[in-house]
């Protein structure tokens, strides 16, 4: 009877442990996703309503911070730029990834080597792809150096050095590095369609043309939302890209959230300045990211009452 008492005694111990060791694996994780994430977030903000210059201070301010960065030239700057690479970023990006998923839908020939060839951009840093595009567009270096040599003498292709033009310079390196991954979630999403659907359409003689644009395109809602999302995202963060790129230059005509907030609080001194700009950064991302996840939680729910 002890030695079968001692044995349910360890296995009762044995079952505790298994209960609690995935909690035990994951609490530092989590604690250090709590300082170093939402911690931080905290810290951010409460800078923000400081007069935090040269170092932080908790010399509180009011809104004094965010009338001065919505008054400051070069944040209206940051966030022109911004409009412009995020509109073009997200829909070219969008536009050239579906019609990649499509070509690759047709069960080509050599599908899996264009597959990693279209996906391999975004297996880069994008302070790798700002370097290697940097040198793409340098005019001494680059294209417009090798057009001349070929003898297109009048070729010009400078955009880099043009304040007015430079912003779509990080357009075009941006694209090229995640258009294959929006490829691949449009692939997987056209993948995931009925096959009894285009089947019904076929023998109903549609053609291949009306069959992705309206039937296949249409239930692939859900794949433009979470690419939007994602892309959203990535434009509003965007940072060592353009450092890599540009780094905001010429001038501030590269400047977008990202770099003015760095610039400001540690190259001009303006810790509570660049504090407000992150904050509306975050506030930009929480407005995009709520309603898409409030939305999947929502759908979530019902399949699961369903």
């Amino acid at each position: 009877m002890a030695v079968a008492a001692e044995r349910l005694r360890e296995g009762r111990a044995v079952d505790r442990l298994a209960e609690h060791l995935p909690k035990l694996v994951l609490a530092p994780t989590f604690v250090i996703t709590i300082v170093f994430v939402y911690g931080f977030i905290l810290w951010t903000t409460v800078l923000s309503f400081t007069k935090s210059r040269f170092m932080p201070v908790l010399q509180f301010d009011g809104l004094r911070a965010y009338e001065r960065l919505w008054a400051n030239s070069n944040w209206w700057t940051a966030l022109e730029n911004l409009a412009i690479f995020s509109i073009l970023y997200i829909g070219l990006a969008t536009i050239i990834g579906l019609l990649l998923a499509i070509l690759l839908d047709q069960k080509i020939r050599g599908e899996g080597v264009l597959r990693t060839i279209y996906l391999y951009p975004m297996a880069l840093s994008f302070i790798v792809t700002g370097t290697a595009w940097k040198w793409l567009l340098n005019p001494g270096i680059g294209i417009q150096k090798v057009v001349r040599d070929w003898g297109f003498e009048s070729f010009t292709f400078d955009w880099i050095v043009q304040p007015d033009m430079a912003v779509y310079c990080i357009v075009l390196a941006a694209i090229w590095q995640s258009s294959g991954f929006v490829m691949a979630m449009f692939l997987a999403g056209l993948r995931g369609v009925d096959g009894e659907i285009v089947k019904a359409a076929q023998i109903d003689g549609a053609s291949t043309f009306k069959i992705y644009w309206r039937i296949i395109i249409p239930l692939m809602r859900p794949v433009f939302l979470s690419a939007f999302v994602i892309l959203s995202h990535l434009a509003i963060k965007s940072y060592d890209l353009i450092v890599a790129l540009t780094d905001g230059g010429p001038g501030t005509s590269t400047w977008l959230p990202a770099i003015f907030m760095y610039k400001m609080t540690f190259t001009r001194n303006e810790v509570a300045l660049g504090a407000a700009s992150a904050v509306m950064m975050l506030m930009t991302v929480a407005a995009i990211m709520v309603p898409y996840l409030y939305s999947e939680l929502r759908q979530a729910g019902k399949s699961g009452h369903g």
